[in-house]
């Protein structure tokens, strides 16, 4: 059977028929909460995250050097999956965090933060500064999010690919040494400001210097020992990257404007909080990005009148997002449609307006 296939690309048709249906920087539907309580939650902090940003690095220290002290024998394997999880993992989510300016009440403790959690996971800073910022503008909105993490019908060798990053690293590689020759892709181009293109030439080329001395390190000793610290753990410790990511948005709606559609709450281990930095928190994000990570646990409890219950593990989520892809595949028409409390408001579709629905 035969089935229709959108063009998730920002340059293809689906852009124009998003602005057409009055999908693209529109108003989305928010949770009701005081404004004295949501001033409380938003109140930025230095103390919550110069805390963990000091026990990330004494983490990835203590495990990067039990792997190196390792290297040689078979207890290396794991000790590097450690060290590589724990790597991807916190660089990940402290360039989401400080992306949005919110990790840290000094701008510049943000600033600095980002930059180096961008280079840990080889993410050119400045475009995908710009890409996040259309994701929050425009979440799921095909044509327009530059970051869907799967089309519909899913490609399942992507997914299973992402377990070495080699499709989203290959991409960001090949990004960085766009930016090398002077230019960005056409993707980039379309939610970059020119005014930032400079910058993005710039630090690529700063990090294309950076990790050819390492690569000329590794020769000079004959071993990869120093690219499996910096530039290899990109690629051989995304698993828990990933399946938080998928758990995310897939198997939800796309093309609403209502985040309690197309966007999951998980409850995971305090463990795993720490490294994603309280993002299973996903629909409070997304509603209200500007609380920062310390402060969405509380957001969530003042919040859960109105949302659908949230996942009880990431097990269960991942159960429910591997389902629907399968069902995807042959009917890319299917989500899955959680119920809401009777305390909550009806969910906002948003593609007509006014249109509101219990489900």
């Amino acid at each position: 059977m035969s089935v229709n296939k959108r063009d998730y690309s920002l340059t293809g048709p689906e852009n124009k028929r998003a602005q057409e249906k009055g999908l693209v920087a529109a108003e989305w539907y928010a949770s009701p909460i005081s404004r004295k309580r949501l001033k409380e939650l938003m109140k930025r902090k230095d103390g919550p995250a110069i805390r963990d940003t000091i026990i990330m690095f004494a983490w990835l220290a203590g495990t990067g050097f039990l792997a190196y002290s390792l290297w040689g024998t078979w207890w290396a394997l794991p000790a590097f999956a450690l060290y590589g999880i724990s790597y991807a993992s916190t660089a990940d989510s402290r360039w989401h965090e400080c992306g949005h300016g919110t990790a840290f009440k000094t701008a510049w403790m943000n600033d600095v933060l980002y930059q180096i959690a961008s280079f840990m996971d080889l993410r050119p800073p400045t475009p995908w500064r710009w890409s996040h910022a259309r994701h929050h503008t425009d979440t799921y909105i095909v044509g327009r999010d530059p970051e869907i993490a799967m089309t519909r019908p899913p490609v399942w060798r992507i997914i299973f690919g992402e377990i070495v990053h080699i499709y989203g690293g290959s991409r960001d590689l090949k990004a960085i040494l766009t930016h090398c020759f002077g230019k960005l892709t056409d993707s980039e181009k379309d939610y970059v400001p020119e005014s930032e293109f400079r910058k993005s030439v710039w630090i690529s080329r700063i990090w294309v210097v950076i990790l050819i001395g390492f690569v000329v390190w590794s020769i000079v000793i004959g071993s990869i020992l120093p690219l499996m610290f910096v530039g290899l753990p990109t690629f051989y410790g995304p698993i828990l990257l990933l399946l938080v990511g998928l758990a995310q948005h897939l198997g939800l709606r796309e093309d609403v404007l209502d985040h309690r559609l197309n966007t999951r709450t998980i409850y995971i281990n305090p463990f795993f909080r720490f490294l994603y930095w309280n993002m299973n928190y996903h629909i409070e994000h997304h509603m209200f990005p500007m609380v920062p990570y310390h402060a969405l646990p509380a957001l969530h409890e003042e919040l859960k009148f109105d949302y659908p219950v949230a996942s009880p593990s990431l097990w269960a989520a991942l159960k429910e997002v591997i389902s629907a892809l399968i069902k995807q595949k042959k009917d890319p028409a299917y989500v899955v449609d959680r119920p809401l409390p009777a305390t909550a408001t009806p969910y906002y579709y948003g593609a007509e307006p006014g249109k509101v629905a219990n489900l």
